[in-house]
């Protein structure tokens, strides 16, 4: 995979050079469930990518205080989940203490991605429930400075447990316990859940897909997520 600016009109900070600016990985161990090109592949053209995406992410986004990201698409297939697991894989291996939620209630993958156990409660179950605590829907024993969120059961009212104050409320706790927090959302085009996860994370990055994404959509989202005080930080185009 190869990352490169999607929209040259965007912030001119969210180009992303398609090369290594940091190579040395700690040496730390990891569980070899997470399905990750920065665990399973880390020499590979596409950790290579992600990294060059981390270095300019805590440059420019880290430094500047800011502790939140959702990851958003126009439309499904734009690598959206693989850039937000893969990202929070690679800042965690820098020593960054780092969560990454599963917001996409409608058709999650990162509990399967990470091997988290079936009967573990979500981000569904949380929401829907006063008498789930936070710690027990985080999975931090995958990997040093990584916290998992799963998104539980799929339910029948996303975009109303999204919008409540309960979801603000981990969303601020997130905030306090770790450097960053990175949210997975739906594609734009067939629900705004990932709109109002980005109003409440306050920064976004779109991800577009090589052959597969329109400009135009990309750059309707980007107007969308700015509507909504969503700060876009940049965009990234996907060629894997």
């Amino acid at each position: 995979m190869s990352m490169k600016t999607a929209l040259q009109e965007m912030e001119q900070e969210a180009v992303v050079p398609a090369r290594a600016l940091d190579r040395v990985e700690p040496a730390i161990a990891v569980a070899p469930a997470i399905e990750s090109v920065m665990i399973n592949d880390p020499q590979g053209l596409e950790a290579e990518a992600i990294r060059a995406l981390r270095t300019r992410l805590a440059a420019q986004h880290l430094r500047e205080g800011r502790r939140s990201l959702a990851v958003c698409a126009a439309a499904a297939e734009a690598g959206c989940t693989y850039v937000a697991l893969n990202l929070a894989v690679a800042m965690a291996q820098a020593g960054v203490r780092t969560a990454i939620v599963d917001a996409n209630l409608r058709d999650p993958m990162i509990a399967d991605l990470c091997s988290l156990p079936l009967s573990m409660p979500g981000l569904s179950e949380y929401l829907n429930s006063d008498g789930i605590a936070m710690a027990e829907i985080v999975d931090a024993e995958l990997m040093p400075n990584l916290a998992v969120i799963g998104a539980g059961e799929t339910p029948s009212n996303p975009q109303e447990l999204l919008s409540g104050a309960r979801f603000r409320g981990l969303v601020d706790q997130l905030l306090r316990e770790y450097d960053l927090t990175i949210f997975d959302t739906p594609p734009a085009n067939i629900c705004s859940d990932g709109q109002r996860v980005a109003t409440m994370a306050g920064f976004s990055l779109i991800v577009s897909r090589k052959h597969k994404s329109y400009v135009e959509d990309v750059r309707t989202l980007a107007k969308q997520l700015r509507a909504d005080r969503s700060v876009v930080v940049g965009s990234i185009l996907n060629d894997f």
